[in-house]
């Protein structure tokens, strides 16, 4: 990797990110009790940059060293500073329980087996981690090789998540893919015989997509059983190479008809919409993202990684520094964190509802209240109008959004707004 000048800056003792007595001091809100705890790892590198993706990853192609000659990827040492992070992040949450890990990218399989193995040792050592512990893995075809999957299972990762996106060929060169069709079959027939559980990705409305080719790839994609099913719409997103070129992709009312085959289709394979991308057969729902969507509690350790943490007064977010070379020598210096805040307590009922009314079944009412220290009066005007507009509705244990509330979800959610 090019040599780049690093300058470490300590924050200042009042802002220290760190200090649990400044964090457990008085507050306006009140948790009866804390939420469950789940852990982020962030792994930063792709072989190549998608053109629709905004999430913080950065190019590694070992075809393209420097004079020729190809750069190692730093394994080792974006293992050490991941494990100075988590250290001194340990005050935070010392004595909890982790019940899930998610190792996501990037494309976290461009690490080896034996890197993972390390990983989730040092987080063993140094975690109280759950016997039942989910732990999962992102995988790209791109890096598959024959038994590398079953060397991650056997590390320790009891679950895969295989970014597979589509098998048309043409529409995987559009989106910029370095897999082909191919190669995703290849990984998901190991994926299915090395893990009892796994995800597939797919998405739909890509450029030149029509709804019999959405159809054929999901068929391809439910032909493998997968016992879990993430399906996204392309969305342009800025600060992306879409969003400078953007491609002709398919009109709403089309897109809408490829989102109502897919649910059709997963539906008769026994596969359940429990959330607003999610399918998946009984058993088989991902815990960790069960998680962000009850508004649990995640440490995100990793470039750019974010976390949510809730103290008994106050509920924090936290950033840690994007651009890897400089994550690692600031996380082995103690000071990874780049921002560090508290939710602000108008915006709780917002943020609650950002994440809760993406599950078809909702959330138990008294969930409101212990997941933000909140008093349910904080939400009742909201709920009264989501109500109103047939966007929500509610008994004395849950509520929950309607079908119109799950299709006009940007709505029913921006009624908690402060």
């Amino acid at each position: 990797m090019p040599d780049i000048p690093i300058q470490v800056v300590p924050p200042a003792p009042a802002d220290n990110p760190f200090d649990v007595v400044h964090l457990m001091r008085p507050g306006t809100l009140s948790l009866a009790a804390l939420p469950p705890l789940s852990l982020y790892i962030h792994l930063p590198w792709c072989l190549k940059k998608c053109p629709y993706c905004d999430f913080n990853s950065h190019e590694f192609n070992p075809q393209k060293g420097r004079s020729g000659s190809a750069d190692a990827l730093p394994e080792q040492a974006y293992l050490d500073a991941l494990c100075a992070d988590l250290e001194a992040s340990l005050p935070l949450f010392w004595g909890r329980p982790v019940y899930s890990i998610f190792i996501g990218g990037g494309t976290p399989s461009l690490f080896s087996p034996a890197a993972i193995d390390r990983l989730l040792g040092d987080i063993r050592a140094r975690v109280k981690l759950d016997a039942d512990a989910e732990i999962t893995l992102e995988a790209n075809p791109g890096t598959f090789e024959r038994d590398r999957f079953r060397a991650y299972r056997a590390a320790g990762v009891t679950r895969l998540s295989v970014g597979v996106q589509s098998f048309n060929d043409e529409h995987l060169a559009a989106l910029g893919r370095v897999h082909n069709g191919a190669q995703a079959r290849a990984a998901l027939e190991e994926a299915a015989s090395c893990f009892d559980t796994f995800n597939l990705d797919l998405m739909y409305a890509l450029p030149g997509q029509t709804l019999a080719q959405c159809q054929a790839d999901v068929r391809t994609a439910l032909s493998f059983a997968p016992p879990h099913l993430s399906v996204y719409h392309l969305t342009i997103e800025p600060n992306t190479l879409f969003a400078k070129h953007p491609p002709t992709v398919p009109e709403d009312d089309d897109a809408y008809d490829m989102l109502d085959a897919i649910t059709e289709a997963t539906t008769a394979a026994g596969m359940d919409r429990y959330e607003i991308s999610a399918y998946a057969k009984p058993g088989h729902r991902c815990w960790h993202n069960l998680n962000y969507w009850q508004f649990g509690d995640y440490l995100g350790l990793g470039a750019g990684a974010h976390s949510k943490l809730s103290f008994a007064h106050r509920l924090v977010r936290q950033v840690r520094a994007r651009e890897p070379k400089l994550y690692m020598a600031q996380a082995l210096a103690g000071n990874a964190v780049v921002q560090h805040s508290s939710v602000a307590r108008s915006e709780l009922p917002f943020e609650f509802m950002l994440n809760a009314l993406r599950l078809r079944e909702g959330v138990p009412l008294a969930m409101l209240t212990e997941r933000t220290g909140l008093p349910m009066s904080a939400f009742a005007a909201a709920l009264d109008e989501a109500e109103r507009q047939g966007l929500l509705a509610r008994d004395w244990q849950r509520l929950w959004p309607t079908e119109r509330g799950f299709d006009f979800l940007s709505d029913l959610q921006a009624l908690f707004l402060p």
